[in-house]
């Protein structure tokens, strides 16, 4: 049973910076790419970055692109996100994500192709 776990979420004031952490188990992921994708109230779920596991390949939105950081760590079988110069804008339920790389060297924002998802952990960053 693939299990997907977030922690780290919090309130910090903008400019501030929060690590996020997913911590995978059930299932070998070395052919799978771990993503993060976050939904603000009243917004649609958005792709935030991902990385491929095997290989550590990685994609950004633009609107993080240099401000935030994913990484993997094979010896815990975590995926991070590192957020440093949080604005306001970045309020938003972060969810962890996986799905199958078939493949593919890059990364995929495509929320429909990953197969499991973690419960979600507050991000508040406040003005």
């Amino acid at each position: 049973q693939v299990q997907l776990v977030e922690s780290g979420g919090g309130l910090v004031q903008a400019g501030g910076s929060l690590r996020l952490s997913c911590a995978a188990s059930g299932r070998t992921f070395s052919n799978y790419f771990m993503g993060w994708f976050r939904q603000a109230p009243g917004k649609e779920r958005e792709f935030v970055a991902a990385i491929r596991w095997s290989g550590g390949s990685t994609r950004y939105s633009d609107s993080v692109k240099g401000r935030f950081t994913i990484s993997r760590d094979n010896a815990k079988n975590t995926v991070d996100l590192q957020m440093n110069s949080l604005k306001p804008e970045d309020t938003a339920v972060y969810y962890c994500a996986a799905g199958t790389a078939s493949g593919r060297t890059w990364p995929t924002t495509n929320e429909n192709l990953y197969d499991y998802w973690g419960q979600g952990t507050q991000v508040t960053v406040s003005s």
